[in-house]
């Protein structure tokens, strides 16, 4: 009965996206209609099948910049993150395709189809996402919901639903801390419509996680490292039984040629266009104190090779006299200086990244360089911390689009071998239009507290099976 139920609201679901891409796509090939020729009807045979053609290519798109800001993720946003994330998707979709339309035609097209289009597809957006997020909610209701945790660090690594739109979708009716065999937990199981799980041992956890698939109902685990390094395993054909093959990541010829040319040509043209902010930023920072610009820190990429990572200054010229490596405490930190927290606002103080990039230190996406005084805590702590220097650092990530600057190293780890595991140039362009929404995210740029993270409070420890594990 649950998996009918299930299939039956993912059926009007895709009704709901269905209804969002018709309007969309329909708006659009009206309006394109109207401001290339004029009128709606008697338009010419000739180039009928061009903006058809046209219309298909701005649905692509749409569907593409959809997926990227999760425009579809019903009932784990607010209607606010839904609107923002179409905006979004719009603005990259009509502006992309207006530059493709004007190369074609070698000249600039009817800027009337942005200008009148948006705030169209904005109140549509407005309309529909609230229509749509309160069906959703009416559609599953609220479920009741357990959390099992091993201690209280696993907790709240979880996190929490209260005051989140999750809190009309999950109800915690009881948190139980458990750590025990799954058979003296089965029994208990009983009557919730979703289970939440976070750090208990991998054979509790693997039980739990067949108890949902046999019941059907929605599960959320806290993966460990080996999970994750699991998922990019691969099948192997050659025995009998099924066997994953598992080995250090590589990437493919093709794929490294590409996503160099990628690094190189993006890089080069936004150093070029960007030229202006970096000479009013460079000016700003030196007449505020006659110190340096830019800020050369040692910092480590693939393998382990040392840098020289590039940035503008935006702490005092004797932030760090005392030798003492220290991660940003945010706003907080009264090592900042006035215009340090305007280029830090803006994300302005990593540009110089980008000469990195060109010159090949680092890619446009990759996992964040460290530094090798602050890594070599996180091994001592965490040594599959290591694993993040599979590929080469960047500048942009899983970890800077879905986490903050003060998530916690474990988790910055997952996210990176995430990443790691899905490597592609569809993945890397998702990711650099991603980016551009943190801009807009005050709470991405939180700082952390002391002189370094955490580490006995946040970072895992091998248990006895080899797999990483929270203190």
């Amino acid at each position: 009965m649950m998996a009918k139920q299930n299939n039956h609201a993912s059926y009007k679901i895709l009704a709901i996206k269905a209804i969002h891409y018709a309007f969309s796509i329909g708006s659009f090939y009206l309006f394109f209609l109207m401001f290339r020729y004029g009128r709606l009807t008697n338009i010419d045979i000739i180039g009928f099948r061009y903006n058809y053609f046209v219309s298909i290519g701005y649905g692509i798109l749409l569907a593409f910049f959809n997926r990227t800001y999760n425009s579809f993720l019903f009932g784990f946003s607010r209607i606010r993150s839904l609107v923002f994330s179409q905006v979004l998707s719009q603005f990259f979709s009509l502006g992309l395709i207006y530059i493709i339309v004007s190369i074609g035609w070698g000249r600039l097209a009817d800027l009337r189809l942005l200008i009148t289009l948006l705030p169209i597809q904005l109140v549509f957006d407005i309309i529909w996402s609230y229509l749509s997020n309160g069906y959703y909610y009416k559609m599953y209701g609220k479920r009741k919901t357990l959390m099992i945790y091993r201690n209280e660090l696993d907790k709240r690594r979880f996190g929490t639903i209260h005051g989140k739109p999750t809190e009309r979708m999950y109800e915690i009716c009881k948190e139980m801390q458990y750590n025990g065999s799954f058979s003296d937990l089965k029994d208990r199981l009983n009557g919730y419509d979703a289970i939440f799980v976070s750090g208990v041992n991998s054979s509790c956890r693997n039980g739990i996680l067949k108890y949902c698939k046999e019941k059907n109902i929605p599960g959320y685990f806290l993966p460990h490292v080996g999970d994750t390094i699991m998922q990019a395993a691969r099948h192997v054909k050659a025995f009998d039984s099924p066997v994953l093959y598992v080995s250090r990541k590589e990437l493919t010829a093709e794929y490294a040629i590409i996503k160099r040319l990628f690094d190189i040509i993006s890089s080069g043209i936004a150093l070029i266009v960007l030229s202006p902010i970096f000479l009013i930023t460079a000016l700003s920072i030196k007449i505020f104190d006659n110190g340096p610009v830019l800020y050369k820190q040692t910092r480590l990429t693939k393998n382990g090779k040392e840098f020289k990572i590039l940035k503008f200054r935006s702490m005092r010229v004797d932030a760090e006299k005392d030798g003492v490596a220290r991660l940003s405490a945010g706003e907080k930190d009264d090592r900042i200086t006035p215009v340090g927290k305007i280029i830090r606002k803006f994300r302005l103080d990593e540009l110089p990244q980008l000469w990195n990039i060109f010159v090949g230190d680092m890619s446009v996406v990759g996992p964040r360089p460290e530094r090798p005084e602050i890594a070599e805590q996180y091994y001592n702590k965490m040594p599959d911390f290591r694993l993040r220097l599979q590929v080469k650092a960047g500048l942009t990530g899983y970890a800077q689009v879905y986490g903050k600057y003060n998530t916690a190293p474990y988790e910055k780890l997952e996210f990176d071998l995430l990443y790691i595991n899905n490597m592609s140039i569809l993945t890397d362009l998702q990711l650099c239009f991603a980016t551009f929404a943190i801009l807009f995210d005050k709470n991405s740029t939180d700082g952390v507290d002391g002189i370094t993270a955490d580490y006995d409070s946040t970072s895992p420890k091998q248990d006895d099976n080899g797999d990483v594990r929270s203190l």
